[in-house]
């Protein structure tokens, strides 16, 4: 049944739609916010510099290592169907429930939540500080309705049918490349001073941590990993979703040859322009203000610096727009992978009905229900925790796949094999293993929550695996 849906589909994304589909994917929140945090946890502009470049450096391995297999395998389903082809359908399994869980949701979360940051920038009654109901240590905040609202208007939007999708996504994802280009180009031009950048940087290497009502402790050995692992969780997350673009290859013209072309590009092109925009920072913002930044809202301070109060509005609502734009996508792709699963008999089976509309209504409000309730679990940092420790596993677990099929399919097509094959997909495999491990010693009480949903997906597995499969 999964190959014949697979035949309906009308290729007619070309490079260009592609290559900004994962540029639109990746840039939603994380990089008006997590320089806060980053700065908070290493102290230094040359930490907070090299944090960035190296998480696009990985991300960008990995993105050309996916190349390979998504020549290999060029239809809708992505990771998904890499790790089944891989492996098996367990570990298929073990991804799709870990992609509803966790991945796709508690991603969905996290930008709903970043969305209600800049909202109470607008209107502060909508802050995380304003509690409107407590129940022991559960505590319900005007910011997470906000959040739960957005969710639930995009789900409904989505269930509707979206003709204009493709249009409003583009425009959307236009939009918010803009406004970053802007704050930098700005930002450079307009505010820059010598003395904050001299400042910033002139003990770029020392390192130390912000602890609030504190302040700066320095930090090394032990304590100094335990930083840079903290400290790349955001840098990883703002550089994640890159790879929604295999779960439409369906969708794709010459898919073997630009969907691997347009994870480069879109990697490479949010790599750039993500160091760009901490350099403007720095140049703008002494490093203290960044950590302390209001509710870590770096960019809002940046553009209050550039454009005076007037145009961090502006700033404020274009941000409110990348992250919208971003949960539109991530909303819709997510509903797409649980169809494509279902079909396979990995998903409930209530996510292959379409509805009078054509789209999977079932999957898109199962998604939007646990987002919702990711969203009361707790604020935008726990979510990044939550979210990238299992985001990271599949990522090593997928292009293990690639030495797998190497072995298992030596005679397979490979219009594009992985670059740098074997040395620069066992270096993103040994980068990612030592934050998964850092970060389990490190954040046990965020990111462990993550690995045991990720592991109750195996009972699950078993108890509702058709007899005789």
């Amino acid at each position: 049944m999964q190959e014949e849906n697979q035949e309906h589909f009308k290729r007619e994304l070309g490079l260009l739609d592609g290559t900004m589909l994962v540029v639109g994917s990746m840039i939603g929140s994380g990089i008006f916010i997590v320089s806060a945090d980053i700065a908070r946890q290493v102290g230094s502009a040359g930490w907070l510099t090299l944090i960035w470049l190296v998480s696009g450096l990985i991300t960008i391995i990995a993105a050309v290592s996916y190349g390979e297999l998504s020549a290999m395998f060029p239809k809708a389903g992505g990771q998904y169907v890499y790790l089944k082809e891989s492996y098996n359908k367990l570990i298929a399994f073990l991804y799709g429930w870990s992609f509803f869980a966790v991945i796709q949701t508690g991603t969905i979360a996290a930008v709903g939540v970043a969305f209600s940051k800049f909202a109470a920038y607008l209107y502060e009654p909508f802050s995380d500080e304003n509690i409107l109901f407590k129940l022991g240590s559960f505590e319900l905040s005007a910011a997470q309705i906000v959040s739960i609202f957005t969710i639930i208007l995009l789900t409904f939007v989505n269930s509707r049918g979206v003709k204009n999708g493709k249009i409003l996504q583009t425009v959307l994802t236009i939009i918010k490349i803009l406004s970053l280009l802007g704050l930098i180009v700005f930002g450079l031009t307009l505010a820059a001073k010598a003395s904050v950048w001299d400042a910033n940087w002139t003990n770029a290497w020392e390192t130390s941590t912000y602890i609030k009502e504190k302040g700066w402790f320095p930090i090394s050995g032990t304590a100094l990993i335990a930083g840079i692992s903290a400290a790349m969780v955001g840098s990883l997350f703002s550089s994640d979703a890159w790879n929604g673009v295999t779960f439409i290859a369906g969708e794709i013209k010459n898919p073997k040859r630009n969907v691997g072309l347009s994870l480069f590009l879109g990697t490479f092109i949010v790599t750039i322009i993500y160091v760009l925009t901490n350099l403007m920072y720095l140049a703008v913002i002494p490093l203290n203000e960044i950590a302390t930044a209001k509710s870590d809202r770096v960019a809002v301070v940046a553009s209050q610096y550039i454009f005076g109060d007037n145009g961090a509005i502006i700033i404020a609502i274009m941000i409110m727009i990348s992250t919208f734009a971003c949960n539109n996508g991530l909303i819709m792709a997510g509903a797409r992978v649980y169809y494509t699963m279902a079909n396979d008999g990995l998903f409930f089976k209530k996510a292959t009905a379409l509805n009078k509309f054509s789209v999977p209504a079932w999957a898109l409000w199962a998604q939007c229900i646990w987002a919702s309730a990711l969203c009361l679990t707790g604020k935008y940092n726990a979510l990044l925790d939550f979210v990238i420790i299992i985001v990271l596993i599949f990522y090593i677990l997928t292009i293990y796949g690639i030495f797998i099929l190497r072995k298992k399919m030596p005679d397979a097509d490979r219009p594009y094999k992985a670059f740098g094959y074997p040395f620069l997909p066992m270096l993103y495999i040994i980068i990612a293993s030592a934050i998964c491990i850092s970060l389990l010693f490190t954040k046990f009480s965020t990111c462990g929550w993550g690995v045991l949903i990720m592991l109750a997906g195996i009972p699950v597995y078993y108890l509702t695996k058709p007899k005789g499969s």
